[in-house]
């Protein structure tokens, strides 16, 4: 199985790479028009053309399972599928995508009995290409080449602390920190978040905003694979395929002792 998903990890990379050209090009032009959707969240022809690639690029892949996206899952799956499927968001951070700030991401997953198998989390604007496979390992591909990525364990200044640049509740976030030693807060866009903590560079992500499964699958297979865990507040493991797709309140670790 491992093999496989080595396989479909590196023709994975292949699709968001395109997508993130397809971004990139609609990021580029001097005006981005911006439609709001039913949920009150934004959507930009970026979106929908990236999704468009993503789709039809996977299903010649993989034509026998399921592929679950942002921009398609209210009406064609309104419950999850059983079993494997593709879980993907073709432009996670539309708002820093709006904002121009580079923090936005190309986001695809292999969900496989509830859990993240593999994951590609593309940032064109950085050039950052993170991947990870479970049960095998995490990379970073940019400028720089690629390597290996690896939790850390919590210095003992403190925890570096990630939260979303746009979204969730600051308050509850004081709380849970309130009986932590912090070192440092940092801010980032879309699922970066959950690649700060794989690489190494952040800690903890603690998330008491609304998300969706697509927001964070992907993030999640890269975070697993290099060592760390995304959990509800109760300590139990977040599961994927839930009835509606949408997710509990989390908190994304690094290594723990």
């Amino acid at each position: 199985m491992t093999a496989e998903l080595e396989r479909l990890r590196t023709r994975v990379i292949d699709i968001a790479r395109a997508a993130g050209r397809c971004v990139m090009e609609i990021h580029a032009r001097a005006t981005i028009d911006v439609r709001i959707k039913a949920d009150a969240s934004p959507v930009t022809l970026a979106d929908e053309q990236a999704h468009a690639l993503i789709t039809e690029r996977l299903a010649a892949l993989t034509p026998d399972i399921v592929i679950v996206s942002e921009e398609a899952a209210a009406p064609t799956h309104p419950s999850a599928p059983d079993g494997c499927f593709w879980l993907v968001d073709p432009l996670d951070g539309t708002k820093e995508f709006i904002r121009r700030n580079g923090e936005f991401t190309v986001n695809i997953a292999l969900i496989d009995d509830g859990r993240p198998a593999l994951g590609v989390v593309f940032a064109p604007a950085l050039d950052q290409m993170y991947s990870g496979v479970a049960g095998s390992a995490a990379w970073l591909d940019d400028i720089h080449g690629r390597r290996a990525l690896a939790c850390r364990r919590a210095p003992a200044e403190g925890l570096t602390v990630v939260a979303s640049r746009s979204h969730g509740d600051t308050g509850a976030l004081d709380v849970f920190l309130s009986s932590r030693k912090v070192a440092q807060r940092r801010e980032a866009g879309s699922s970066l978040k959950l690649c700060l903590i794989a690489a190494g560079e952040a800690d903890v992500y603690p998330r008491f905003g609304r998300t969706m499964e697509w927001d964070i699958a992907a993030g999640h297979a890269v975070l697993g694979a290099a060592g760390g865990r995304v959990e509800l507040i109760d300590g139990s493991p977040l599961r994927y395929g839930k009835p509606g797709f949408e997710n509990p309140h989390f908190i994304a670790w690094g290594l723990r002792d």
